[in-house]
């Protein structure tokens, strides 16, 4: 939650820029994580993804009305600072700089009863500042003036730094949340899945009419087949089951279990292949950001040939080369019930 005396002003933001290292600093000093932000914006049935959060404070433009409403809530403000933070990104968005601050309204309080008063020229009144000022204030300056002095600074150092760090935000937390891209699932004992390829955004399945049952991908959101479900057979070991419509129960593994890199995915009948039928899955990264399938006998990597995102690419087993381009995967449940499990591996 925001402490309120070390809450930044937005009305210190003399350009959009300015703007958005306000909008860090309101983060920082409310002590929240993005994944906080996000569940205390849920709490309040807005919407406000980490990966969304992360974009806002990267870029150098207003954000959206919405968007930021949502975040200078969920960072603890009330009603009068959401109004606040509103009055100036219109007056950004549609100006596209500012002139004056939040040091006018307060360098304008009456001395007598300790009361607020407004620049705004009415009885009792303060009058305005005139617009110059001089660039240094002089000795003596009131505490209001040496506290819009700090936040200046400190927000002309925060514009220099915001977009490296909020660069490193991005791809640390925009990964599984950005959207059109999928966040990450991992592998569920008997769920049915798809399995989509993070790098491609492709699904696994074999070609209709073929009876090779070689693995390719194929967009998500067309026919894919057979059904997926894993089955754990211990030590973290997993069994892809699959259910083809047409030709019942089997298994994926390496074709007839060859050790080669290149050697292709293959559905076929149970138990034909040993611990060629038999994966590790591997979370990579913390979150995850994929999850590598390793055949057991060979300890290589089930991805794209080349790594390629290209539809209709084959799926192969291949090094482990670091990159994971085409070889991180997402079981994406699907909301049909898996099929039976099939014998323990043989062999």
């Amino acid at each position: 939650m925001v402490v309120e005396d070390r809450a930044p002003d937005p009305r210190e933001a003399r350009s959009a820029a300015e703007f958005v290292a306000l909008l860090r600093l309101l983060k920082d000093a409310s002590g929240l994580t993005f994944r906080e932000l996000t569940q205390r914006a849920d709490a309040a049935g807005e919407v406000l993804p980490r990966s969304t959060i992360a974009n806002m404070l990267g870029r150098t433009s207003v954000p959206r009305e919405e968007l930021l409403a949502a975040f200078v809530r969920a960072c603890g403000c009330g009603p009068a600072a959401v109004e606040d933070w509103l009055a100036v990104r219109k007056e950004l968005a549609v100006h596209g700089r500012r002139s004056g601050g939040a040091g006018e309204a307060e360098e304008v309080r009456g001395t007598g009863g300790g009361g607020d008063v407004r620049a705004t020229g009415g009885a009792g009144e303060v009058p305005a500042a005139p617009p110059e000022r001089s660039p240094e204030p002089p000795a003596g300056t009131s505490p209001a003036r040496r506290r819009r002095r700090f936040w200046n600074v400190l927000v002309a150092a925060a514009s220099l730094l915001v977009l490296a760090a909020a660069a490193v935000a991005v791809a640390a937390l925009a990964r599984d949340e950005e959207p059109g891209s999928p966040s990450v699932a991992g592998p569920v004992a008997g769920r049915t899945v798809q399995i989509r390829s993070v790098h491609s955004g492709l699904c696994l399945s074999e070609k209709r009419g073929s009876d090779s049952g070689r693995l390719y991908q194929v967009p998500c959101d067309g026919e894919t087949l057979p059904s997926f479900s894993l089955r754990p057979l211990g030590d973290g070991v997993w069994r892809i089951a699959t259910d083809h419509p047409d030709y019942g129960p089997g298994c994926t593994g390496v074709w007839n279990g060859m050790r080669e890199g290149g050697a292709p995915m293959q559905d076929q009948e149970c138990g034909r292949r040993g611990s060629a039928e038999a994966f590790r899955i591997e979370p990579l990264g913390h979150p995850a950001e994929g999850y590598r399938i390793r055949p057991t006998h060979t300890r290589l990597c089930v991805g794209a040939e080349a790594g390629s995102g290209e539809r209709g690419t084959e799926m192969v087993q291949r090094g482990c080369d670091g990159s994971d381009r085409g070889s991180l995967f997402s079981f994406d449940p699907v909301a049909t019930d898996g099929p039976a499990a099939p014998d323990a591996v043989g062999g």
